[in-house]
């Protein structure tokens, strides 16, 4: 297959094929990267466990759509040109009586032979897909697929010791017959003694998996919630305790908004916020925030070397697009160290988070500019605060977009209040600062690298100075002026230029 100058040269694509309980899912990746990018996303909801509770066996439909969607799979990697394919199956091909026979018939289907995981492996896999997609994250994770739910406490880096629990929302729905009500108390007694969940007070909760994103989906959207990503969605434990009962009590046609919901997803929700309301009233976590990461993420991350672990997702993705949407990468990183030297210099305090942010803004800075002038905030806003880039909560999304929205337009326009109303004012001053010193380096630099670091921006004893070298002392004019007054007022200094 020829490659697309949208892609990352040198990176060989890959594939994971997830046969859960519900849905089987390919997802063709770029690459095996520290910030993976699908180049491909298809499921099937099969319902494959559906009644493995009661009758021990997979369904005979589901088998069949299931091998299907497989066979389809197959050849869909085959034109796509991957050949590095992963299929794996976890709980409903793990408690199946014909569990074996429908792996042999997959494998079959799929080309070759499908890894069946332990609920342990699923659980760590699991946390290793959180790990990989939040910046430092702390907490515990919960995967809520159709058959069961993994719990596993992360942090630092590091992944503790996971259950696996037989309470997906497929299997809840079997074993309660169909009633919510009766579904509380065997999620009640079964996450009883749950050695993750007492780890949880006053920390993250994680969710995990399609059930609970729909969950969300369903939250934001009843929020009128001003993004659509849902990777970082963060919900107030207190809150997600009170919908997650407001969903189990009425019937889910009736809910505002429920159309964002699939058909087949929608009769799980009620099972799904059964246990994320147990959850919840067990381990007393702080907050719920909805990950995207979970096992497939984790496979990837598994194969990475430390080196590559070690790197931040947030701007490992910011790096991939300064490659493929910059006119100059290089003047991104020009900028990073740039801003680096006048941050140090002008004695604004910078906590790590607000770097890293400002590093990303850097590096995103010029990703609009082969549109008019007139769309590029609005690209760069939406861009920013929508793409599925890792490593980055929702207020940093708003920073991100401000920061370079503000670089198109200047202080004096309104952008976008909704998103902006994301972070907090500091992170939105931090914004405006950021936008307004892109401002002055690209029209010095003419996005162009090897400039910056030829030319020294300080603050310093009530002044902002600008210092040009002699021969590009040209470059001094009433655009320039402009842009300095522009961030001289933010700063509360006053705009001086200097050539030596």
């Amino acid at each position: 297959m020829t490659q697309g100058q949208g892609r990352l040269p040198g990176v060989k694509p890959t594939a994971i094929v997830d046969i859960g309980s519900n849905s089987v899912r390919l997802v063709a990746y770029e690459g095996v990267t520290r910030s993976p990018v699908p180049i491909f996303n298809e499921k099937a909801m099969c319902g494959l466990g559906r009644g493995v509770t009661t009758t021990g066996e997979l369904a005979a439909e589901g088998v069949e759509r299931a091998l299907a969607s497989l066979r389809r799979f197959r050849k869909l990697c085959e034109i796509m040109g991957i050949d590095d394919v992963r299929p794996i199956a976890t709980a409903a091909a793990r408690d199946a009586a014909n569990g074996p026979a429908f792996l042999a018939a997959a494998g079959e289907a799929i080309g070759c032979p499908i890894e069946l995981i332990s609920g342990a492996r699923e659980a760590e896999l699991s946390a290793l897909g959180v790990i990989s997609t939040f910046h430092d994250a702390d907490g515990v994770v919960g995967d809520l697929g159709g058959g069961s739910l993994e719990l596993i406490d992360v942090k630092g880096g590091r992944a503790g010791s996971g259950v696996s629990l037989k309470l997906g929302a497929l299997a809840l729905m079997d074993a309660s017959n169909g009633s919510p009500k009766a579904a509380v108390k065997i999620a009640r007694q079964a996450l009883a003694d749950a050695a993750p969940l007492d780890v949880l007070r006053g920390r993250t909760f994680y969710a995990v998996g399609g059930t609970w994103r729909a969950l969300a989906k369903l939250h934001m959207h009843q929020r009128n919630y001003p993004l659509e990503v849902m990777h970082g969605y963060e919900i107030p434990a207190r809150d997600a305790l009170d919908f997650a009962a407001l969903v189990e009590r009425v019937d889910c046609e009736a809910l505002v908004a429920v159309g964002v919901v699939s058909q087949q997803r929608r009769p799980s929700l009620a099972y799904g916020a059964v246990a994320l309301e147990e959850i919840i009233r067990r381990g007393k976590p702080s907050r719920v925030i909805i990950s995207i990461g979970g096992v497939r993420e984790g496979l990837l991350y598994d194969r990475l070397d430390a080196a590559t672990r070690a790197q931040d997702p947030l701007l490992e993705a910011a790096r991939a697009y300064n490659i493929l949407r910059s006119r100059s990468p290089g003047h991104g990183e020009d900028m990073i160290h740039w801003t680096d030297a006048f941050f140090a210099s002008s004695q604004l305090h910078e906590t790590a988070e607000e770097k890293r942010l400002r590093h990303a803004a850097c590096l995103y800075g010029d990703i609009g500019w082969r549109t008019s002038p007139d769309h590029r905030a609005g690209l760069a806003m939406d861009l920013l605060a929508n793409t599925p880039t890792m490593g980055v909560d929702h207020a940093g999304r708003a920073y991100l977009g401000m920061a370079v929205a503000y670089r198109h337009i200047g202080m004096d326009e309104d952008v976008s209040p909704l998103i902006r109303g994301l972070a907090t004012p500091r992170l939105m001053d931090r914004a405006r600062i950021m936008g307004a010193l892109q401002r002055v380096a690209y029209i010095i630099s003419a996005s162009s690298p090897g400039v910056l670091p030829r030319i020294k921006l300080t603050c310093a004893r009530g002044e902002l100075l600008l210092t040009l070298p002699p021969d590009l002392a040209a470059l001094a004019g009433e655009r320039l002026n402009g842009r300095m007054k522009q961030l001289a007022r933010l700063l509360g200094r006053k705009p001086a230029l200097a050539i030596k």
